[in-house]
């Protein structure tokens, strides 16, 4: 062994060499929740429709196979609120979910890789709102939506969830007291 590779003891612990292909691991910072979030689905083959029909018991949110996506449903709690979308059919935010069960692993993988959280549907949007429409509004330019359209599941902002309420027809703070009411049955 090289001198210059030997471990050397330095008071009461060892400390071992650098090595040249020592690198440090960088990693993303966790996400945290915002509590709103947008998550995508194709109507045929999971719609709007079928989770409502679930009812309080919900569903796995399952099959979602990209690292950032995975990691914003780490980051979601009970209680978070989320937009359900319809993506290749549609194109259009239909429904507001609600996350009744934190990430857990996703049955049936076996790589450990994937996780899914459990939502349940809370309220219709009485008018969709398009993608056209989303990407048209000045306001919604930073939504992840517009920026980052291929993302299964994406994180929205206070104001951002306020405003596609709006666009759809709900008030926020009835939304809020439903949702709330919801909760306690």
């Amino acid at each position: 062994m090289p001198k210059s590779a030997k471990s050397k003891t330095t008071r009461s612990k060892t400390v071992k060499p650098k090595t040249a292909t020592a690198k440090p691991v960088r990693g993303a910072a966790p996400l945290v929740s915002t509590g709103f979030w947008l998550m995508k689905s194709e109507p045929d083959v999971f719609s709007w429709e079928m989770l409502v029909d679930r009812g309080a018991k919900g569903e796995p949110w399952t099959g979602v196979r990209n690292y950032l996506a995975r990691n914003h449903m780490r980051a979601m709690k009970v209680g978070d609120l989320g937009f359900f979308y319809h993506s290749n059919i549609g194109k259009e935010i239909v429904g507001i979910l609600k996350v009744s069960k934190t990430a857990y692993p996703e049955p049936g993988d076996e790589t450990g890789k994937w996780d899914c959280v459990e939502v349940i549907a809370v309220e219709q949007l009485p008018k969709p709102v398009g993608l056209a429409d989303v990407k048209a509004d000045a306001k919604l330019a930073q939504m992840a939506l517009v920026t980052s359209m291929r993302l299964s599941v994406q994180a929205v902002t206070l104001a951002e969830w306020e405003y596609v309420l709006k666009l759809g027809g709900l008030d926020p703070k009835k939304l809020k007291r439903r949702t709330a009411e919801k909760s306690k049955a």
